[in-house]
């Protein structure tokens, strides 16, 4: 061999290793391609998309490669050959995936689907594994050579950035989820549960009693528990009780899938027990228990606690709604089309979701810029990062907050920031005058400390109550929560992001002992996207 050249075996594959400044895998590739460096490449290079030969022939190079578990040549066919260098090796070796046999599809245009087959061994077991990608082919910007468009799904569609395939015994031994009467919880059945089955094994496992499995995982660049895709040889699973009820989660499955980017809570005010938690989105983010976004009017149960217990105004007191309302040099509008009341109530004002009303009270003696924040904390116990669910959870922020976010705040906007979780939580809070820590494992498993706050008093939770009646039966809340039988309740909301056209549309609610709360980005007004999710949820929950 020449200079700089050496011959190594990696993983039971024979693989040529560059060294010597200036000689790269590029050169190598270059000359296999009859594609050579210096002044006729430069003449030659081509522009615009490849053509339908280009993209069969770089497709080729590049399945053969990777079938022949040469990581680095196959990697020289993408536009990011460090990346896929390092992914396709680990392909090999941690992942421990050998007889690759890919097979591609018809391409449409320049992207091409493809099926892989291979199998996987560790300890002496093998499995085989089957599965789709797809790659696209693009123009190198530098060397105007048709390259695969480099992503990690193009190895296997699960993976995202920063994420790698290994093989080997588990990281915590497998769970068996059920649900509070004993039903089994799986992925299969519900999918959006998939994450949450994640944790709950890595942060439970051990404790559930089981013995780890051998399997092909992913292992997330994030903190997000490792994602199994192929048992090799199972291990004992371990009974996990959760809260949840299959039943309302099924709803909550099927109802999130009705509007994108949207999320939903259900839990039992009177003991804070979780009965679902569903997300429609396609990066495995919690968003019900972890999303820290503006929750539009919902706010307005915090805010109108607030104003009842400082003695502001009550139900049946005094809340006029003009048209604008103007705070420290920002005017604040209504709804289009909302027809001003200057003698409306608390209760008219609550259930028509008036802003101005809000706005205007916030001055009223003796709040202060930190009245809202207080309120939330002692009463709701929100925003003091102490609440332990089970698993990863965001306990909402309310910020005290001077200049316009004082009354931006007051509906939902400024610098308040919730999540489905969170306002079923302040529903719970609101209509049993009792703070009971949403939970989804019983503290009894692993002893932990639920958070505590004071509640409301009882005035105030009657008040509030009825106020959200009063809103799912005569308010913005009428047209989702129609058909709904029994004692019911609810608030409307849309909250405003920064660049979106459309407003984010949020909805929490009771029945009997269920309150439920939903989000929907972009989904607008409060009983366009995340009103049918509550109502489907509270439905399912008797």
């Amino acid at each position: 061999m020449g200079k700089g050249v050496k011959a190594a075996v990696v993983g039971g594959v024979f693989a040529v290793m560059i060294g010597g400044a200036g000689y790269g895998v590029y050169n190598i590739v270059s000359a296999l391609n009859g594609d050579g460096g210096g002044a006729s490449a430069a003449e030659t290079r081509k522009s615009g998309p490849p053509d339908k030969d280009e993209v069969r022939e770089t497709t080729d190079a590049f399945f053969g490669a990777w079938e022949k578990g040469q990581a680095t040549r196959a990697a020289s066919y993408t536009n990011n050959a460090q990346d896929a260098g390092a992914l396709l090796a680990a392909y090999g070796e941690e992942a421990r995936i050998g007889r690759v046999d890919i097979t591609p599809g018809a391409p449409r245009g320049t992207t091409v689907p493809f099926t892989v087959k291979a199998t996987v061994s560790a300890d002496g077991v093998s499995k085989p594994l089957r599965y789709t990608s797809t790659l696209t082919v693009v123009r190198g910007q530098t060397t105007g050579r048709a390259l695969v468009d480099w992503k990690p799904s193009v190895v296997h569609p699960d993976l995202r950035d920063g994420d790698t395939l290994v093989t080997g015994e588990s990281a915590q031994p497998p769970i068996e989820a059920v649900d509070r009467d004993g039903t089994v919880l799986t992925r299969e059945k519900y999918p959006s549960l998939g994450p949450v089955l994640d944790t709950l094994r890595e942060k439970y496992g051990e404790k559930a009693g089981g013995s780890p499995a051998v399997e092909l995982s992913i292992r997330h660049a994030t903190d997000e528990a490792d994602t199994p895709l192929l048992t090799l040889a199972k291990g004992e699973p371990g009974k996990l009780r959760t809260t949840l009820s299959a039943g309302v989660q099924a709803a909550a499955e099927t109802a999130v899938k009705q509007y994108p980017e949207s999320s939903v809570v259900a839990l039992k005010p009177s003991t804070g027990e979780v009965l679902a938690v569903a997300n429609n989105r396609g990066d495995g983010f919690n968003a019900a228990f972890q999303g820290q976004v503006a929750p539009g009017s919902t706010m307005k149960i915090i805010t109108a606690a607030m104003l009842i217990d400082h003695g502001v105004t009550s139900m049946n007191g005094p809340a006029p709604c003009p048209d604008t309302a103007t705070w420290q040099s920002q005017t604040f509008k209504n709804l289009t089309g909302m027809e001003p009341n200057e003698g409306a109530t608390l209760a008219n004002s609550f259930l028509r979701s008036c802003n101005t009303a809000f706005i205007k009270l916030i001055d009223e003696e003796p709040l202060s810029d930190a009245s809202l924040t207080e309120e939330a904390q002692e009463r709701f116990g929100l925003g003091r990062d102490d609440w332990k669910t089970g698993i990863a959870s965001f306990d909402g922020s309310v910020p005290a907050s001077g200049g316009p976010d004082r009354a931006a705040n007051a509906i939902g906007q400024g610098q308040v920031q919730m999540n489905p979780l969170n306002m079923a939580s302040v529903t719970a809070t609101a209509i049993t005058g009792a703070f009971r820590q949403p939970y989804l494992v019983s503290p009894e498993l692993d002893g932990r400390q639920l958070a505590q706050a004071k509640g409301l008093p009882a005035q105030t939770s009657a008040q509030l109550k009825e106020m959200m009646r009063l809103t799912a039966t005569q308010g913005t809340a009428v047209r989702a929560m129609s058909g709904l039988g029994g004692d019911i309740g609810a608030k409307t909301g849309s909250a405003e992001v920064d660049g979106n056209a459309t407003s984010d549309s949020w909805f929490t609610g009771f029945r009997g002992d269920v309150a439920a709360a939903a989000m929907a980005q972009q989904g607008g007004h409060g009983g366009d996207a995340a009103g049918p999710i509550v109502a489907a949820v509270l439905r399912a929950g008797g």
